[in-house]
């Protein structure tokens, strides 16, 4: 066997990534919680649809999560400090507070006591995004360069089993032992989280935490902007992803008043179809990187998330046709899968590990800005020039980024974690 295969095949007997699918479940069984799957509960027990409306607000902690992610990197939990470390600490903690927090939700049932659940709710998101900010700084610290790419894939294939669990799984159960008993059951399943995090390693070298809560705000974009082509960079980010996600805000509407398929054609493809597609392109995705290397992933699997978008418009040739549709809806989520594999991985790569937990809250904010600003004019678009050229329209959205990605090959390849 040769030293590089022996190396790679390395990567899949790692502890380091074997973690990361329980600590991925963990990040993702809290989110429908307090999202779709309070939405139904609310539904079914007669609550007004005012004030279902109104609890969308109790997701804002996962947006705004930046604001306090420099005290997690400054300080650590007193009582945890000593065996589990700065970050493995932390990501305890905020399980611990899921679980109460989340039991606490399945006692106040939302018709009779609305604003307690909506209490209940919103610090269930704020633990749940600051145990987001944590579990992504432990990856940043802990995987090693060669890891990343399939350390995030599996991360991302345990959030994504996580949310399956606290929606659809949980949904079924309501219908079983009622809402009550399906949120002490999810409750329960943070305990496998619990377990995962004090089983994990702790990172080869452990970082340097800020001297001060000053620098802990102050230091990540002192670090990051003393860096060569820090500004092109930052504009890389909000770009990378930007023609697959434009193409996606349009996708269900395209495929349900576009073409006529029913919403259960759409949810068994498109839902169903997608989410094991975004799996399985996420971990291929993630495996190839450990031979190709980030530059070279960004690449390809950027180009593939270009061209997967052009699928839909050979959709809207062919019409109403399952086959096609099955084959574009599973193409644009295995190549988005593969794309956010290496996109993670570039994140990963950015942060210094004394300011990981803020700079990555920093950067992944930074990937949805562009989001914000352009999905908006995506109904437009459609209005004006028709469904084809929309496809069109957001394939060549992603074109500016592959070339800024092209012209800065060289800061991509020399950058190791830290530098740039």
């Amino acid at each position: 066997m040769s030293a590089p295969l022996s190396s790679y095949l390395q990567v899949f007997n790692s502890r380091r990534i074997a973690v990361m699918v329980l600590m991925g479940l963990s990040s993702g069984l809290p989110l429908a919680l307090t999202g779709g799957t309070l939405q139904a509960w609310m539904a079914v027990d007669g609550v007004d649809l005012r004030t279902i409306g109104i609890f969308s607000l109790v997701g804002l902690p996962y947006t705004l999560k930046f604001l306090w992610s420099p005290f997690m990197d400054r300080f650590a939990p007193p009582r945890f400090r000593t065996r589990l470390g700065r970050r493995r600490g932390w990501i305890l903690l905020t399980q611990a507070l899921l679980l109460a927090g989340i039991f606490s939700m399945g006692m106040a049932p939302p018709k009779e006591a609305p604003g307690i659940m909506a209490v209940l709710a919103l610090c269930v998101a704020f633990f749940s995004a600051s145990q987001d900010i944590v579990a992504d700084a432990y990856r940043t610290d802990t995987l090693r360069e060669k890891e990343r790419g399939l350390g995030s894939a599996v991360f991302v294939t345990g959030y994504r089993i996580g949310m399956i669990l606290s929606g659809a799984v949980a949904m079924i159960l309501s219908d079983r032992i009622g809402w009550q008993n399906t949120y002490f059951t999810m409750a329960g399943l943070m305990t496998i989280g619990m377990v995962t995090t004090l089983i994990s390693p702790e990172p080869d070298t452990a970082p340097v935490h800020p001297r001060s809560l000053q620098e802990a705000v102050t230091g990540p974009l002192t670090d990051f902007f003393s860096r060569r082509s820090a500004g092109l960079i930052l504009l890389l980010i909000i770009l990378y992803k930007l023609g697959d996600a434009y193409a996606g805000t349009m996708t269900t509407a395209f495929l349900l008043r576009g073409l006529g398929f029913s919403a259960t054609d759409v949810g068994t493809v498109n839902k169903g179809l997608g989410l094991i597609s975004v799996i399985l392109g996420a971990t291929i995705g993630g495996t190839l990187m450990v031979r190709f290397g980030l530059f070279l992933s960004l690449l390809i699997f950027g180009i593939l998330q270009a061209v997967s978008t052009l699928s839909f418009v050979v959709l809207v040739w062919a019409g109403k046709s399952y086959a096609v549709m099955v084959g574009a809806v599973a193409f644009e989520n295995l190549t988005g899968g593969m794309g956010t594999a290496a996109f993670v991985a570039l994140l990963m790569t950015l942060c210094n590990q004394r300011y990981s937990a803020t700079q990555f809250a920093l950067l992944s904010s930074l990937a949805a800005l562009g989001r914000v600003f352009i999905t908006p004019t995506s109904g437009y678009v459609v209005e004006a020039a028709g469904w084809g050229w929309f496809f069109v329209i957001a394939t060549l959205t992603a074109v500016p980024g592959l070339l800024l990605l092209l012209f800065l090959k060289n800061s991509i390849e020399g950058l190791k974690q830290g530098e740039a």
